[in-house]
């Protein structure tokens, strides 16, 4: 068996061009973090009134948005459903997280303990700790439920972070971390949106920056130094996370919540041109990065387009 060691992989390169050095990549976002990290706890006023008129979520990032549906709402159920699907967007990125931090951690079990590239890890899982705790303070102060994802995904997720390789587990992360980025990048610099909300999307973005690059570097390198029975499996489970991904991402009980019928809630979802332009839309940079270095092959490409995240 060959193995590959970190000279030969900085001679190897992918459609996007040369590998960067593991250990230089993860130093440069060391630094970021330490010049660039946040205390939700102390940052934010979670003392503060939950301002009138304000919105939870941007409106045209609400999943009924600019349905039949929507123009039959009042504006205030409009409102509430914003505020509940903040919080179930909220709940699922906490359940991604602690998915992820469990991921990291296997990542970094077998590497040397003194790199830059396990303490980056660290890093990056104190910032996920954080998060988690930030999103679930964030629910709480706006009087809305959490939204647990369904139980079949949960049980699903234990089997498919018990056997996701090291590129399935990146290529999960980014799943989890690249299309909420996009709409938490719309939602921070938006006057319409209540000043706690903008404050907690503008920590995860800054912090999301440097997750996102270190992810990417390692998919980059597992796709091009993994065995081929690797790779493939990574394809097909990434396309099997995005679809679970897909069906997770609003629970349907926001709309039991707030007066609404979830069948033709869903059934209208489902139907939106705009829905679906969104959520493909917040994929696409992530898409054509996975494209770019070979994931959406095959079986895998298949399954994102019934995802409704590739169009």
């Amino acid at each position: 068996m060959t193995t590959v060691t970190e000279r030969d992989v900085q001679l190897l390169r992918d459609a996007l061009g040369p590998l960067r050095d593991r250990e230089q990549i993860a130093e440069r976002l060391l630094e970021s973090s330490a010049k660039h990290s946040f205390d939700p706890d102390k940052e934010l006023d979670w003392d503060s009134a939950i301002e009138d008129g304000k919105w939870f979520w941007p409106p045209e990032l609400v999943s009924l948005y600019d349905t039949p549906l929507w123009r039959r709402m009042s504006e205030q159920q409009r409102s509430d459903l914003a505020r509940h699907e903040a919080a179930s967007l909220a709940s699922l990125g906490i359940w991604f997280e602690i998915i992820l931090m469990q991921l990291l951690v296997r990542h970094i079990y077998d590497k040397p303990v003194t790199s830059n590239h396990v303490r980056y890890a660290l890093t990056e899982i104190a910032d996920e700790c954080r998060h988690s705790m930030m999103f679930g303070r964030m629910i709480k102060w706006s009087g809305s439920p959490d939204y647990p994802v369904p139980r079949v995904y949960h049980n699903l997720a234990r089997v498919l972070k018990t056997i996701s390789t090291t590129p399935g587990s990146f290529a999960a992360t980014l799943l989890g971390e690249e299309i909420l980025d996009w709409m938490q990048r719309l939602t921070f610099p938006d006057e319409r949106v209540q000043t706690l909300v903008r404050g907690v999307t503008r920590i995860h973005v800054v912090e999301e920056a440097r997750h996102v690059r270190y992810a990417r570097e390692e998919l980059r390198r597992q796709m091009v130094t993994a065995p081929r029975w690797e790779r493939e499996f990574t394809r097909v489970s990434c396309g099997e996370a995005a679809r679970v991904f897909s069906v997770c991402f609003i629970n349907p009980l926001v709309y039991e919540n707030v007066g609404l019928d979830r069948r033709e809630a869903v059934a209208q979802v489902k139907a939106s041109g705009h829905r679906a332009e969104i959520m493909q839309t917040g994929a696409k940079r992530l898409t054509d990065f996975l494209d770019d270095i070979g994931v959406l092959n095959g079986v895998g490409r298949r399954l994102w387009k019934s995802s409704g995240l590739l169009a």
